[in-house]
């Protein structure tokens, strides 16, 4: 007798392999104090009023949430001064993508990534079937004019991830505009943002006034897992008119966003305070990363992100190992196809010294130089 056959789009797919948990390094080392700099996790943890919020919420749970979310996405739409009906949420910004697959692909359409970018995007373009574009990166950018040029008849999908994921990098306003000009109306253009808030340069597209100009193929995505430090609770949402919306609706599940992520959501929307201590944190932290990089010889890659990308060579990935030993977690980047590299979360400013001081043992210890 023969197996069930799996569907044939799963043949394709390399798993995404998440960073390496706290508890799994403490199983494997025996270690008690682990540093986990690999998911780009919020250092200061969660949002003080989301946290509130949570603890009102708990005696609730044996409620089924408001699958429509009502109350989260009013709340939205007046932070991002669009209208509700512009906005839907899911399971993490990973739910609303999964969403958008599912709703927009068909067997044989085309769908154009940035490579490396996101690896998401690979993995539910295959299982949809659908033919898989990557464009390289240019500078470590993702190349706009390379992604339009390649757009044909069967494009579907292309995958904006701005800043990029991993290299931290950005595309500016004008390329954006220049870009959404060959863009044809049958293309959907997803902008996923999600460290939209991270990013401090004049000429970053503000890419929710293509949605509030009601144009019928954008959708933006952006996260609470990073600033608001709620990536335990999974809750993403999508921004675009609700011509786009309307096929994610059909095919998302019937309680998507749980109570606890829809209370603790808005009340993160209110937290001022901690997104500008997030911000400075990163800002401080970020420049401590390209000061320590900087003195050990190595190289990294400018970011407009709570990580930075840096270079350390052909035995990168043993010095991934090496850290983990010594209790800090960051990213390996062969997933990425960037096996020279890792990344590396800005953390709070003890594990920021702390990992720079590990790292320079590790490389002595390899005898690498930069």
């Amino acid at each position: 007798m023969s197996p069930v056959q799996f569907q044939r789009g799963l043949e394709n797919i390399r798993p995404y392999v998440p960073g390496k948990p706290i508890e799994e390094v403490q199983r494997e080392y025996g270690l008690t104090h682990i540093i986990k700099l690999a998911s780009n996790e919020n250092p200061l943890g969660p949002s003080p009023r989301a946290m509130r919020a949570l603890g009102e919420e708990v005696s609730r749970i044996h409620l089924y949430p408001d699958g429509d979310s009502y109350e989260l996405r009013h709340a939205l739409a007046r932070h991002l001064n669009v209208h509700p009906d512009q906005v839907t949420v899911g399971n993490g910004a990973d739910g609303i993508i999964v969403q958008t697959c599912l709703a927009y692909l068909d067997d044989g359409d085309e769908v154009i990534v940035g490579k490396p970018s996101f690896p998401l995007y690979d993995i539910y373009t295959h299982v949809m079937r659908a033919h898989l574009i990557s464009i390289p990166l240019r500078d470590y950018r993702l190349d706009l004019e390379g992604m339009a040029a390649a757009i044909t008849p069967r494009t579907k999908i292309i995958f904006v991830c701005n800043p990029n994921n991993p290299t931290g990098t950005i595309v500016h306003a004008d390329e954006v505009t220049t870009f959404m000009a060959r863009v044809p109306d049958h293309v959907l253009v997803v902008f996923d943002e999600a460290y939209y808030e991270f990013v401090d340069a004049e000429d970053f597209p503000d890419t929710l006034t293509y949605v509030r100009e009601g144009r019928q193929n954008v959708l933006v995505i952006r996260t609470f897992s990073k600033i608001y430090g709620l990536a335990g609770v999974r809750l993403g949402y999508g921004v675009a008119v609700p011509e786009v919306l309307a096929p994610l609706l059909k095919v998302k599940e019937p309680f998507a966003v749980n109570r606890l992520a829809q209370a603790a959501g808005i009340a993160a929307l209110e937290d001022d305070s901690f997104v500008e201590g997030t911000l400075a944190a990163t800002a401080n932290g970020r420049q401590f990363i390209y000061r320590g990089i900087q003195r050990l010889g190595l190289s990294c890659i400018p970011s407009h992100t709570n990580f930075v990308l840096v270079r350390v060579g052909p035995r990168a990935s043993e010095v991934v190992q090496r850290l983990l030993t010594r209790g800090i977690i960051v990213r390996p980047c062969d997933i990425y196809d960037l096996p020279d590299f890792l990344r590396v979360t800005i953390g709070t400013p003890t594990q920021n010294v702390q990992f720079i001081a590990a790292l320079e043992e590790v490389l002595k210890e390899l005898e690498i130089r930069g």
